[in-house]
């Protein structure tokens, strides 16, 4: 699985106007519906889910990097988008630093499989350093698909 085939490009968001993690969420999940990749009407209940989610167990994974996800019914193919948080956001991360980057994933419950391989996608390019540096220095959402693009080409 490729980048390609699972973000939503007009929902990237290079600066984000959040400054908590659940204003964070609540942005990215707008900027899917927006992109038309889910419904508007599902926007407060896909937030909280994810929300939820997050409280169970915080998805800053550490390095600046923060992945909150969640199992939607409805949804069909894994969907992604990022923010960039330039100021820093706390997601309660587990190195307990800010996080600069935030990757939303939203998945199938019926499609276990796909799920996981979006994580792996993304976890394979966010344990290079290089990618977590350019992806934190992105400044536009172009600069943030073309870094997409090239991560591709290097699998």
């Amino acid at each position: 699985m490729k980048f390609s085939d699972i973000v939503v490009t007009d929902a990237i968001r290079a600066e984000l106007k959040a400054t908590t993690r659940e204003e964070a969420i609540e942005e990215l999940v707008e900027a899917m519906a927006e992109a038309g990749a889910i419904a508007k009407k599902n926007i407060k209940d896909i937030s909280k889910t994810i929300i939820a989610r997050e409280s169970q167990a915080t998805t800053g994974i550490g390095k600046g990097i923060a992945l909150p996800h969640a199992k939607i019914k409805g949804i069909k193919k894994p969907l992604v988008t990022l923010g960039g948080a330039p100021e820093g956001l706390d997601f309660c991360s587990l190195d307990s630093k800010p996080v600069y980057s935030v990757i939303l994933l939203l998945s199938s419950p019926d499609s276990p499989d796909e799920h996981l391989q979006a994580m792996e996608t993304i976890f394979r390019h966010v344990q290079r350093d290089m990618f977590r540096k350019f992806l934190r220095q992105a400044k536009t959402n172009e600069e943030i698909a073309d870094l997409l693009n090239e991560a591709d080409e290097m699998t």
